[in-house]
Formats: structure tokens, C-alpha cells, sequence
């Protein structure tokens, strides 16, 4: 089973139903005995950072994602859901993440309309599970004013809107996407299928 982490804020439906849409056995739930016994949790999102790290934290949820992680069990964040794994951003002030990912969340430059809306390219920078049968220059469906500066080693494939960004972010069972797959249409459910197939090797490696 996989657990879509439910925390009030976010496009919760319209994940859980493209996982559904893929085969996938899903459960969306905040409730922690539920989230420890999934074979991988999503965690999604839409909106700023700093509320989305402040109802995580109040819900208690912090803990669950990090023993989680140290457990092995897969994770993967969409949009928000991605930009907090990694250690800060500068959205509306300075405000920490999970830390589970090295880098910080920027704002676009000032020459550039925000959000950064609609469909653009993807190019991986590396072969992933997570991209397997995803062509470079796939496009996918972003909304997002901020981006993730991530170092190389966790950049798995990138867009550009006046400048790179880390489109897709990894580092073994952490992974992040900052489009939106389940509006990406075909490509976003081959990503999410392909997200499903990566828990299943898994859950038999274990």
C-alpha cells in the first residue's frame, strides 16, 4: 500500500486518483499507525513553503517522513511536497525544511513572470527507474514561483525557465518531482507507474 500524506493542504485528490489510474493500491491519510505500515509514502503539495512545513509540523509528521526515510521505505514528494525535503527556502523569509535533500529553495529572478506556470521540457541528466521510457524533452505541467538549487548529485533531470532548475531530484529511496505528474497527461502517469514499479523492486529486495 501506498500512502498519499494527507495534511490538509494540497491537490490530495487528484494524486491519489492518478495513482489509482496506474493500478496502484493508495490510501490518502495523515494517520500515523497508517503511514508507518505503508511500502512507500507521496507526500504533495500546492502553496508556500513555510505553511506547508508549519501544518506538517503540527500534525506530527516530521518524525513519521524521517523514520521513514531511515527505514528505507521509498518517498516521494510533488511540487511543495518536493521543494520541503531539502534543507531551507527563502519563500516570505528564511524557513527549514526536512533536510532529507542538500540545497535551498530560490525565488525565479525578477525578469521572469511568476508563477512559472504550464507545460516545459524535461531533461534527464542521468538513467533513473523513476524516468524510464521518458524521452528528453517530454513535457510535463509545472506551477511554481520558487526553485530547488540542488547540487548535481541529487539532480536527476532539469527544466529551464530563464535558467536551469531541478526538475526531478533524487537520492536513493528520496525522491521529488517539481511538476506535477498527475496533470502531466501521459508522461506524468508513465512517472508514476514507473514510481509504483520502483516500490515493488523494493519491497522484494527487502
Amino acid at each position: 500500500m501506498i500512502a498519499i500524506v494527507d495534511y490538509g493542504i494540497g491537490n490530495l485528490g487528484s494524486v491519489t486518483k492518478g495513482f489509482r489510474h496506474v493500478g496502484a493500491e493508495v490510501r490518502l491519510t495523515g494517520e500515523a499507525e497508517v503511514l508507518r505500515g505503508a511500502s512507500a509514502l507521496v507526500l504533495p503539495g500546492d502553496g508556500a513553503f513555510g505553511a506547508t512545513m508549519e501544518e506538517i509540523e503540527r500534525r506530527g509528521l516530521v518524525p513519521i517522513l524521517r523514520e521513514a526515510v531511515e527505514r528505507g521505505i521509498p518517498l516521494l514528494g510533488i511540487c511543495i511536497g518536493m521543494q520541503v525535503m531539502f534543507e531551507e527556502s527563502e519563500e516570505h523569509g528564511v524557513f527549514p525544511g526536512l533536510g532529507l535533500l542538500p540545497g535551498r529553495v530560490r525565488r525565479f529572478g525578477d525578469a521572469l513572470p511568476v508563477p512559472h506556470m504550464g507545460w516545459n521540457e524535461l531533461h534527464p541528466h542521468q538513467e533513473h527507474p523513476l524516468l524510464e521510457g521518458i524521452d528528453d524533452g517530454a513535457h510535463v505541467y509545472f506551477v511554481h514561483s520558487y526553485f530547488c538549487d540542488a547540487p548535481p548529485e541529487v539532480t536527476i533531470a532539469s527544466s529551464d525557465y530563464g535558467r536551469d532548475f531541478a526538475a526531478v531530484v533524487g537520492r536513493d529511496h528520496v525522491l521529488g518531482v517539481q511538476f506535477h505528474p498527475e496533470k502531466s497527461q501521459q508522461v506524468g502517469l508513465r512517472i508514476v507507474a514507473n514510481f509504483v514499479r520502483l516500490v515493488e523492486t523494493s519491497r522484494r529486495a527487502a
